[in-house]
């Protein structure tokens, strides 16, 4: 793959395809091990075509035309008799093979309830309404390591060097917490040096959070910028992780055993034995 910007690539192929990715780095950081894991591990197909509302609301809010090719929303089916039982069973075996994500009425329903919300936030929907690219597949070679790096941002907006990444959460409140769980400040770092790379201008990274939980009748929405000092340290631990899978690579050596502790609680006990 040559560096460059590649807006027709499918996600299927994305991760497939070569260079290192943000998630790929995520488990170079906790052992190397488990890339090579995952690259070899068999898939469970049976469960790729399960709901994932995250996706679905990528994909309503940022690609909302390629929502009909990729998800069905059912009627609604009253299970309590066998006529309603009877419906579904036949709405199923009829959608069934298409490959295609059903989702149930419910689920549609909060799914828009969820979209709307977020276009009802002021800056997110700024961000939503801007035109960009969606989806696009980013390719750089990295000038420390010469790997192949890539990202690929939700949206890339077309007429300000900025980023924006939708996140589906459960609970507002602990969005600072999801921060240092799923490493978004290496993410934020990533993107920032990819999108660098790819157009030559220095970007802006923020979040569109959308909770799939209600609190007080609605599903929060927020809009987020990191703070300068995770900014930094994400730098810090996205280059720390790319050079160690870069060292892993060329000596081709991933190791593999992980040391593991008991809680602290349980070590603290110790103390009183």
């Amino acid at each position: 793959m040559k560096p460059g910007i590649y807006p027709d690539i499918s996600n299927v192929d994305y991760h497939a395809g070569d260079g290192v990715s943000k998630s790929q780095l995520d488990m170079v950081a906790i052992n190397p091990a488990l890339l090579a894991w995952q690259k070899a591990a068999p898939v469970d197909t049976e469960k790729l075509q399960a709901l994932d509302m995250g996706t679905a609301l990528h994909c309503i809010l940022l690609e909302p035309e390629e929502f009909s090719k990729r998800f069905i929303v059912a009627p609604s089916f009253n299970r309590r008799t066998t006529a309603g039982k009877e419906e579904e069973a036949a709405f199923l075996k009829e959608v069934s093979g298409n490959g295609m994500t059903v989702m149930s009425a419910e689920e549609g329903r909060k799914l828009e309830l969820m979209r709307d919300s977020a276009y009802a936030h002021p800056a997110a929907r700024w961000f939503l309404e801007q035109e960009g690219d969606c989806e696009a597949s980013h390719y750089w070679i990295d000038q420390e390591t010469s790997e192949l790096c890539r990202i690929r941002p939700d949206k890339r907006l077309k007429h300000f060097p900025v980023l924006a990444d939708v996140k589906k959460v459960s609970d507002m409140s602990r969005f600072s917490r999801h921060v240092e769980e799923f490493r978004y400040h290496v993410q934020d770092a990533m993107y920032r040096e990819g999108a660098q790379q790819t157009t030559g201008e220095a970007h802006g990274f923020f979040f569109i959070a959308v909770s799939d939980s209600i609190d007080c009748g609605r599903y929060p929405v927020r809009v987020f910028e990191l703070d300068a000092d995770d900014v930094s340290i994400g730098h810090t631990l996205f280059r720390r992780d790319l050079n160690t899978y870069h060292d892993c690579r060329t000596k081709d050596e991933w190791g593999g055993v992980e040391i593991i502790k008991r809680p602290e609680w349980a070590r603290r006990q110790d103390m009183y034995l």
